[in-house]
């Protein structure tokens, strides 16, 4: 049996790319789109999957993958410090998404095992999904439609469902990378003003198009619509809290396409119930798939169970991006798409 010692010695050493797996053993952690699977049956010698459709519980998780030589993974599946240790054969982990906050990636780079993700692909789908969350919300479309199903409906009248205006209002972007851009974009065609702040660089293709670069605080205040585009990190976790949602206006409405626990639930429950907000569309949520208590009863907030990438053939692309990426690895390559890149540097040492 290897001491404890020798076994962390064996995990941290860095990726090297002379040598190729010459029998792949794969394992998906969830049911992916065929050409993908199709894929990997092709390269691999073993390609096993998720028979349940369900998330695995982390032990069944961490049984499955701990003799493989890769995994793509979801977001659902934490692979942390104690994740790696028990899969000590694993050279990468796929992650079937843009987002990889569920990963410990300076463990997986201490280890030597390669992180990749899946970003550009789903950029439209997002950015569409946040619009009709846009749209659903402003105009009552939820609420409409179940009045209508219940047979309430007894004709036209002045004030029945009155939504908020959305050509030229105002939209507030939080986080101008890919999606945010593209939602920013989307904004021209209503005549839209566009505010957005950004982490890092300003978008010259936002401001191309006349938007604005402002601080969080002019947004807010200014926004008629204020829509989350940024990643999940500890500088972004609770990003919009009580004090945010304060300074917006009580016509405004909060899109959340981009990671739950960037909004803090709680507060944004007790704005909603108390108007201190007219709305808000959410995609994600902070305990998900839980969601905090009072959310699913208000009415001015429409809920969707995560389906920001959900397209036929975004969800295609997606897969086939996981899947070529684990391949690449497997055979001694650079994937397209690693998340730490440093670990190919240190192999080059």
């Amino acid at each position: 049996m290897r001491t404890l010692s020798k076994l962390t010695q064996l995990l941290a050493m860095p990726y090297t790319n002379d040598k190729r797996i010459e029998m792949p053993n794969i394992f998906v952690t969830r049911e992916i789109p065929q050409p993908a699977l199709k894929f990997l049956q092709e390269k691999a010698d073993v390609v096993d999957v998720n028979p349940h459709d369900r998330i695995l519980e982390h032990q069944e998780f961490l049984e499955s993958i701990a003799r493989r030589d890769g995994v793509l993974c979801t977001l659902n599946n934490k692979v942390d410090a104690g994740t790696l240790d028990a899969a000590p054969s694993v050279k990468v982990f796929a992650n079937f998404a843009v987002g990889y906050n569920n990963i410990n990636v300076a463990a997986a780079t201490e280890r030597g095992i390669v992180i990749t993700n899946t970003p550009g692909v789903l950029t439209d789908a997002t950015a569409d999904l946040a619009w009709a969350l846009l749209f659903a919300t402003a105009r009552r479309v939820v609420e409409a439609d179940e009045f209508l199903r219940a047979g309430h409906f007894k004709g036209w009248a002045p004030m029945m469902y009155l939504g908020a205006d959305i050509t030229g209002s105002t939209l507030g972007i939080i986080g101008a990378g890919r999606i945010g851009t593209a939602m920013g974009l989307r904004a021209a065609a209503f005549r839209m003003n566009v505010l957005y702040c950004n982490s890092s660089s300003n978008s010259s293709e936002l401001d191309g198009r006349g938007a604005r670069r402002v601080e969080m605080d002019e947004l807010l205040r200014e926004s008629d619509f204020v829509s989350i585009h940024a990643p999940l990190n500890e500088k972004t976790r609770h990003l919009i809290g009580r004090d945010e949602l304060a300074r917006m206006k009580s016509t405004a409405h909060l899109i959340n396409t981009a990671r739950g626990p960037i909004v803090d639930e709680v507060a944004l429950v007790d704005a909603l119930r108390n108007s201190i907000i007219a709305g808000a569309g959410l995609d994600v949520f902070e305990d998900e798939p839980a969601m905090k208590p009072g959310l699913t009863e208000l009415k001015n907030v429409v809920i969707l169970p995560h389906i920001g990438s959900a397209t036929i053939g975004t969800r295609t692309k997606m897969a086939l991006m996981a899947a070529g990426n684990i391949i690449a690895v497997l055979n001694g390559e650079r994937p397209d798409n690693p998340v730490n890149p440093e670990v190919f540097d240190q192999a080059l040492r």
